[in-house]
């Protein structure tokens, strides 16, 4: 591995909560409804396409998709910036890599400026070399691009990337992107079968030792 790209929601931070507790209260405000469990299976898609699906399922009238999509981003920065932590293990996680020089990556479906409202929370501004948002690409996970831009930028080959993901959106982006997976799978998903096309499948990354990195490292 050259180069570890982790993404931020549900890895960094166990922001889930907070995306669905805005999204309800939003979609709510235009006369939709939405349950936390539809949100749950959303998760890894960037915040407007999911605004753009249920629009098209329970179209409302007095407020823009773009609208829509900002309330909720802003509803989630306030409860980042309130409440948020770091999930347990990711500093350590952070620190394993950094000891192998190895450069370090953010890609999410978050916008940017929620990125960097996380990085600025946790201290981790100058500790990643590289961000990048799916906002900024023309498809959102399960499509690679946010992967594929983050190793371009990283000047990494695609396939000696690792990704850290939660999300089955992710993983799938991240397999398509040729890339070595690690996933942690929320825990209302975790004993789902799917997640198990994963190189590694964690119930946290406080988990994750050198045991584990001499697996990722045999792979073809």
């Amino acid at each position: 591995m050259k180069a570890i790209i982790f993404d931020m929601d549900g890895v960094l931070l166990d922001s889930e909560p907070f995306w669905q507790d805005a999204e309800m209260e939003v979609f709510r405000n235009v006369g939709v409804h939405v349950t936390r469990e539809q949100c749950i299976e959303m998760t890894g898609l960037p915040t407007r396409e999911f605004v753009v699906l249920c629009y098209k399922k329970h179209p409302w009238n007095h407020k823009s998709v773009e609208h829509v999509t900002g309330e909720i981003i802003t509803g989630v920065e306030r409860l980042v910036a309130e409440h948020a932590v770091p999930l347990e293990g990711v500093l350590e996680m952070i620190e394993f890599f950094r000891a192998k020089k190895l450069p370090l990556a953010v890609a999410s479906s978050s916008p940017l400026t929620l990125i960097q409202t996380v990085l600025r929370k946790f201290s981790l501004t100058e500790t990643f070399s590289c961000i990048h948002s799916a906002e900024l690409e023309e498809y959102g996970k399960p499509h690679p691009a946010v992967f594929l831009s983050t190793a371009k930028k990283l000047q990494a080959d695609p396939p000696q990337c690792l990704v850290i993901e939660d999300s089955f959106n992710g993983l799938l982006a991240a397999k398509a992107a040729r890339m070595k997976t690690i996933v942690i799978p929320m825990q209302a998903q975790r004993n789902e079968t799917r997640f198990d096309i994963a190189d590694v499948k964690l119930y946290s990354l406080k988990e994750f030792s050198e045991y584990h990195w001499k697996i990722l490292n045999t792979l073809p």
